[in-house]
């Protein structure tokens, strides 16, 4: 049995990948910050799938919990053959309405855990030639929208050179760029959805199974679905003033900074 390292498991995209890692026959390490859940999580997916599951509780956006976390990945006598890094959330506010706290916070859990986690686990991939990590991102990637945008397309640059950097050593990385997703994200936020159009809801199980598929298939980035794949044609050819200018507005009305 392979095992699969998830962060922020224990809802919304995390948990669509525990699920189905656990299906598939994975073990797994769920990772997030609340003990109660992640054990009755992992109860769940070993009485269901057979597997084991192990339970870390660790705060990304502290230094003792990514460095925890990092030393499970590094561990070479449980080693972990597919990261996911998915924990993340969003500021309510525009720029400036947002406390420097809150957004350090953010670059702190989007970046600096991304970078710090993959790279202890990509360096014992490598000494043993396999192995694979999802660092989720978004489509907010390739639009100008704050620093929740920024912090994610920082993922996928970071993402993307690292691939490069490791191809043929049988590792392999992909940045995964979902959109609206029906999750906790929102609500979390102290956002409101109902404004949100029902066609630009991603199923979050449809969305793991694709980017799955994409991950076996070699692919550095992964946009799950075809209306997104379409919508982010678009921004590439959109004059950037104008796209500056609708994903703000956009950006307020449905999403976070």
């Amino acid at each position: 049995m392979t095992t699969a390292l998830i962060t922020g498991s224990t809802a919304g995209i995390g948990a669509a990948f525990a699920r189905r890692l656990a299906a598939d026959g994975h073990n797994l390490v769920l990772v997030a910050r609340d003990t109660k859940r992640l054990r009755e999580q992992a109860t769940e997916l070993h009485d269901r799938h057979g597997i084991e599951a192990e339970v870390l509780t660790a705060d990304l956006a502290t230094d003792p919990g990514i460095e925890e976390v990092a030393g499970r990945l590094s561990d070479r006598k449980a080693p972990v053959d597919l990261l996911v890094n998915n924990a993340g959330f969003g500021n309510k506010g525009r720029y400036l309405d947002v406390s420097m706290a809150d957004e350090l916070k953010m670059l702190k859990v989007h970046c600096e855990a991304v970078l710090r986690l993959t790279s202890a686990a990509t360096e014992a991939m490598r000494e043993r030639g396999r192995g694979g990590v999802v660092n989720v991102a978004s489509v907010a990637a390739f639009v100008p929208r704050g620093t929740y945008g920024a912090s994610k397309a920082w993922v996928v640059q970071f993402t993307q050179g690292a691939a490069r950097d490791l191809a043929g050593s049988g590792v392999r990385l992909m940045a995964l760029c979902p959109g609206f997703v029906r999750t906790e994200f929102h609500q979390r936020a102290g956002m409101g959805t109902d404004n949100i159009p029902g066609w630009m809801w991603l199923d979050a199980d449809k969305l793991v199974a694709a980017a799955l598929t994409d991950l076996s298939r070699g692919k550095t980035l992964s946009i799950p679905d075809p209306r997104y794949k379409a919508l982010m044609g678009l921004v590439k050819v959109a004059p950037r003033g104008l796209l500056g200018g609708i994903t703000s507005r956009t950006g307020r009305k449905y999403g976070p900074q």
